[in-house]
């Protein structure tokens, strides 16, 4: 989430190594973020193209890609920690979720990471896969059960049988971890759901929210940073309506002088992306999941945007900070380094960005809003209209408000259990997400100084002590999980 039309290919001719900002994102870079080495094996699942229609697209099948180690494992009997995957290549969540395998080595689990059908390598009808008809199995529901028929089928082919299933997943793929308990419980005894925006993509909330949020989190460093943003914003747009583009160009270091509106709302929605991109990523140590990011990169902005009294270069320069950061971009391409799509936080680049772009057009509600009053961007309007009419131009589809709500409970989800729902106050994804405990079995951690899924990170010397703890009421509760799942399944033995 947080993607701008998902990723891409990345405009190889820029090496710019980020362009994304998701639920929900693309991880391009490969560095496994510390902690255990879990020596990931990569593999193949044959798996079903169409779950519940048995005349579709002749029963066929196709290869999904996961990820397994079982250096960790008691055989047949440590739990099984499944992470559902989600919009992106699955190798960067494995290598970004430290956590996971950490908690394996304490539990003796054995280790999965699923792709999620249409992205990385799980392409159902490979470069054909964003076709009409073929995009149509792209569904939330298809995901699932891909999920449950490989956890089942590995199961059985690895003697694990009688072993406790636990998922995790960040962002979307949080989400998915919580609807897999709700759906599959038969198969799955817990969820962890790290900054998982279950209510906001829903339809649920303020549409205001997320720009407002990613706003704070800038305003909490110093309100002067947030004043200059506006201030900078504000020029571009004097220039603008002034058509003074050669300006505009050079001051953003443009490849091309903008031309239009539309090249100038195509530059605010770039600019609005880096620092999406910034407030989700703001880890306390420098990072390479979704590109490289200095450590606090929102301290990093604000020194940027305050270092001097041109405010529309200072503006170049952090936006520079996710689209430039190995500084070795002579122009900034305003179509190349981000698209627009139906999710207004990003999608990306490339294969991935469509498939993202597909999902916010039918089943993820995504209208998020800037209007620079209680945020400090440009007014953008993302309506359910204006969704409407890009979905139905883009994929011949029309979205169905509401359907998230009805099919996976919305915020009705007391009577669900053993779900975790983790989120950091620095994360603009969090107030979109459960942050509130609603049972015992219901549990709400929230981390102080916790950017987007920090929990799932593999330790690090700089971590708060509030991820720290939340660490280790995750790993309680899912010890508990695992307990009472094997006495569960002890009484039909």
């Amino acid at each position: 989430m947080s993607k701008i039309l998902f990723f891409f290919s990345v405009a190889l001719a820029f090496s710019a190594d980020v362009l994304h900002s998701l639920p929900y994102l693309y991880y391009q870079s490969r560095n496994y973020d510390g902690s255990t080495d879990p020596h990931f094996t990569e593999k193949f699942f044959t798996q079903t193209l169409d779950h519940f229609n048995f005349n579709s697209m002749g029963n066929g099948t196709f290869n999904q890609r996961y990820l397994i180690t079982d250096q960790y494992w008691k055989k047949g009997y440590g739990p099984i920690f499944f992470y559902t995957g989600n919009e992106g290549n699955i190798w960067d969540f494995a290598l970004n979720s430290g956590f996971i395998t950490e908690l394996a080595a304490q539990q003796r689990a054995l280790v999965i990471f699923a792709e999620h059908r249409y992205y990385g390598e799980s392409l159902p009808f490979g470069n054909n896969s964003f076709s009409v008809p073929q995009v149509s199995l792209l569904t939330v529901e298809q995901a699932l059960a891909d999920y449950a028929v490989m956890i089942t089928e590995l199961k059985q082919q690895l003697g694990a049988t009688d072993c406790p299933v636990i998922v995790f997943g960040g962002s979307y793929g949080g989400m998915l971890s919580v609807y897999m308990r709700i759906k599959y419980p038969n198969i799955v005894a817990g969820a962890l759901a790290a900054s998982a925006p279950i209510l906001s993509t829903a339809g649920l909330g303020d549409s205001r929210q997320f720009f407002r949020d990613v706003t704070a989190d800038f305003e909490s460093v110093a309100p002067e940073c947030t004043n200059a943003v506006r201030g900078a914003f504000h020029q571009l747009k004097e220039l603008s309506e002034r058509q003074d583009y050669g300006h505009i160009q050079a001051a953003f270091a443009l490849c091309k002088p903008p031309s239009s509106p539309q090249d100038i709302h195509q530059l605010n929605g770039l600019l609005r992306n880096a620092f999406t991109l910034m407030a989700m990523l703001d880890y306390p140590y420098s990072t390479h999941f979704m590109g490289n990011m200095p450590a606090n990169p929102v301290k990093v902005a604000c020194k940027t945007m305050l270092r001097g009294l041109d405010l529309l270069v200072n503006l170049r320069d952090t936006a520079g900070i996710v689209y430039n950061a190995t500084g070795t971009l002579t122009c900034f391409d305003l179509y190349s380094l981000y698209l627009e799509c139906a999710d207004p936080t990003g999608c990306g680049l490339g294969f991935d960005s469509l498939a993202w772009d597909y999902q916010a057009c039918t089943e993820i509600e995504l209208c998020y809003e800037s209007n620079n009053e209680t945020d400090m961007f440009p007014p953008m309007a993302f309506t359910k209209e204006i969704r409407r009419l890009y979905c139905s131009k883009r994929w011949a589809v029309v979205p169905r408000p509401g359907w998230l709500k009805i099919q996976f409970w919305g915020d009705a989800l007391s009577t669900a259990s053993n779900i975790i729902f983790s989120n950091g106050d620095l994360d603009p994804w969090a107030n979109g997400g459960v942050r509130r405990s609603l049972s015992s079995s219901l549990t709400a951690l929230n981390i102080s100084g916790g950017a987007h899924h920090l929990d799932l990170r593999g330790s690090n010397e700089a971590d708060p002590v509030s991820v720290v703890s939340a660490r280790k009421t995750e790993a309680d509760l899912i010890a508990q999980w695992v307990k009472m799942e094997r006495t569960r399944l002890q009484k039909f033995v």
